[in-house]
């Protein structure tokens, strides 16, 4: 697994994370843990694998017509999107 250090961290939220954690009872890392997994994928967020997997069952593609859909399908690697 990773690890990550966070420098800098302001005295009173680290005692606001302290406080949440025991009120969860959890530990502090454990609790950091939690926010981080919650902030970076959220319950609700979108899977396009498992949309697409949906839509497929949805249009209740044959094998025809998904191997016409996986020949004209750009193969071209993504590329990251630019901050700047």
């Amino acid at each position: 697994m990773a690890m990550i250090t966070v420098r800098n961290l302001p005295d009173e939220t680290h005692r606001a994370l302290r406080v949440m954690a025991a009120r969860n009872g959890r530990s502090t890392e454990a609790e950091v843990r939690s926010l981080l997994e919650e902030a970076a994928r959220p319950e609700g967020r979108l899977r396009i694998g498992s949309a697409l997997a949906a839509a497929g069952r949805e249009l209740r593609l044959t094998d025809a017509e998904f191997a016409v859909l996986e020949q004209i399908r750009d193969r071209t690697p993504a590329r990251s999107a630019s901050l700047g």
